[in-house]
């Protein structure tokens, strides 16, 4: 008998937290979670409107007793399992920091016993230590160790949109959504922007590629495609260069009504090494327009601010932007 699971998707964060001894924080999940007895990263779901360092850095303390802040980002990967006994296949966006104790760290897991029912174990262990445990798939790949099988894979992928509202206990219409955009150059320097259709947040600015990634879908596998879509090119990813992290408890879309809003949008260093003819595959989205712009071009162009991210962190803010 086939067992109907319903699509759910989550974004959580995680810390690779190491000592003075090169050691990495682990827990091991309890009875109540969907893998019991498979070590882990510190960490887990980022709520509605929390910023991910701050979800990474609250789990954590939670699950470990181990105060610590989020340093910089490892990773960013994506995930689909079946957990048949809560009846769900779940996709879940995970966000890899790494990240230092704040304080003095006593005991093998910090200043108390886990708060979380979720865990039953907290240790630091060496990499050669890590490399005998059973661990979740993402672990063994942020550590660069073997990979485990320990996640039962869906037998169908299912079918969710990018984003769908819900109801929040408040009454309030609620999204979260996580998006991958791309800061895209060509052979000569020149800068992909879109600009944002009428009746969409920042309408009129000019936006980085990319969009909402679909269910089962990796973040770097997303941008590409919403980069085909929204422009016609064929590009590569060569980079991560960070993430942006939006809340707006009001923010007004084509939906016409406010909707507390939430997205968490990993922006990548993208390369286009054959430029083709500009065209916007996906008519009648959020995207109005297609160029390619000379940074002197660009420096004089209304932006949203993921885009004033990027070219930040890019270290073009400081050489092109006059603003």
């Amino acid at each position: 008998m086939t067992i109907e699971l319903t699509p759910l998707r989550r974004i959580a964060a995680y810390a690779i937290c190491s000592d003075d001894d090169d050691r990495v924080l682990l827990i091991r999940e309890s009875m109540n979670s969907g893998t019991p007895g498979v070590w882990t990263l510190p960490g887990g779901s980022v709520t509605q409107g929390e910023h991910p360092e701050s979800a990474v850095a609250r789990e954590a303390k939670d699950e470990t007793g181990v105060r610590m802040e989020a340093t910089g980002i490892v990773d960013i990967t994506a995930d689909t399992r079946e957990l048949r006994h809560r009846g769900v296949t779940l996709h879940t966006d995970r966000i890899i920091f790494r990240a230092e104790p704040v304080g003095p760290v006593t005991g093998p897991g910090g200043d108390g016993a886990p708060a979380s029912p979720m865990v039953d174990a907290v240790a630091w262990v060496s990499r050669d230590e890590a490399a005998t445990l059973q661990l979740r798939p993402f672990v063994a790949q942020a550590l660069k160790l073997p990979l485990s099988a320990v996640d039962l894979p869906p037998e169908q992928m299912p079918e969710l949109p990018g984003f769908h509202i819900v109801e929040s206990p408040d009454g309030r219409p609620t999204v979260q959504r996580f998006a991958a955009y791309g800061l895209v150059r060509d052979p000569v320097g020149r800068l992909l922007l879109t600009q944002v259709a009428d009746g969409y947040p920042g309408a009129g600015n000019w936006h980085l590629p990319g969009g909402g990634t679909d269910f089962g879908e990796q973040p770097s596998q997303a941008l590409l495609r919403e980069l085909e879509e929204e422009t016609g090119q064929a590009g590569r990813v060569r980079s991560l260069l960070g993430l942006a992290n939006h809340h707006d408890p009001a923010q007004i879309g084509p939906e016409g009504f406010p909707i507390d809003w939430h997205g968490v949008r990993p922006y990548y260093d993208v390369f286009v090494d054959d430029p083709q003819p500009l065209t916007i595959v996906d008519v009648g989205g959020s995207t109005t327009a297609v160029r390619w712009f000379t940074p002197d071009e660009a420096s004089w162009l209304p932006i949203t601010a993921v885009t004033a991210e990027a070219f930040d962190a890019a270290d073009l803010g400081s050489e092109v932007f006059r603003r």
